[in-house]
């Protein structure tokens, strides 16, 4: 079978390819005319977003925010979401959900740079293992209302959803959680810098 037409293959290209959207980019050039990847952490995600919008436009900067936090999750959900409908396999779908992820974070529209994967990983988990997904976002919600420290409250809704998986979905329905494993990996990864930070109490509040 031709390597470009095994719908397996297709999908894959997709998950990533749609993954690899900076829609926080996107956002704040055109409607608050900066650029993230210029300015505050340089992440594309939403905190940086809302972080540099906040400096003009403090109303503009939640929209901004929000929105991105929304999309940047859509953006792995809604290629899972297909794939459930043509009844692609869970091994395929997890593959996706690895390669939506990574999409956003070494984006190919970016020099393989971008963001922290919070959000995307949020996206697919949603479809795939929901229960423990909503667990893991109350947390995140809950830790940021309190903590206010954005990096902190999205590792402990990871960890959140991770473990509570582990109870609920073990095994992913594909006789091994590696899949969510490497997805919580891939976001802990890119947040070495600010666990470093969160160590040394230099980590900034989202106020």
């Amino acid at each position: 079978m031709d390597f470009f037409t095994n719908q397996n293959i297709i999908f894959y290209l997709l998950a990533y390819l749609v993954g690899s959207i900076p829609f926080g980019l996107i956002l704040a050039k055109n409607f608050a005319g900066v650029d993230i990847k210029t300015q505050g952490s340089k992440s594309i995600g939403a905190t940086n977003v809302l972080r540099v919008v906040k400096q003009t436009n403090p109303k503009l900067a939640k929209k901004l925010g929000a929105a991105t936090v929304v999309l940047d999750a859509l953006k792995g959900t809604i290629v899972l979401l297909i794939g459930l409908s043509l009844n692609l396999s869970y091994e395929t779908l997890w593959a996706m959900a690895v390669l939506s992820v990574l999409g956003h974070c070494y984006s190919i529209y970016l020099g393989l740079e971008g963001g922290k994967g919070v959000a995307t990983g949020l996206g697919v988990y949603i479809v795939l293992i929901p229960i423990p997904t909503l667990i893991g976002a109350i947390v995140w919600i809950v830790c940021a209302k309190v903590l206010k420290i954005s990096s902190l409250s999205s590792l402990l809704g990871l960890i959140a959803v991770v473990i509570s998986s582990v109870f609920i979905n073990d095994g992913l329905n594909i006789g091994s959680n590696v899949p969510m494993y490497l997805i919580a990996f891939i976001i802990l990864y890119k947040h070495i810098p600010n666990i470093v930070r969160l160590i040394k109490g230099e980590e900034k509040k989202v106020i």
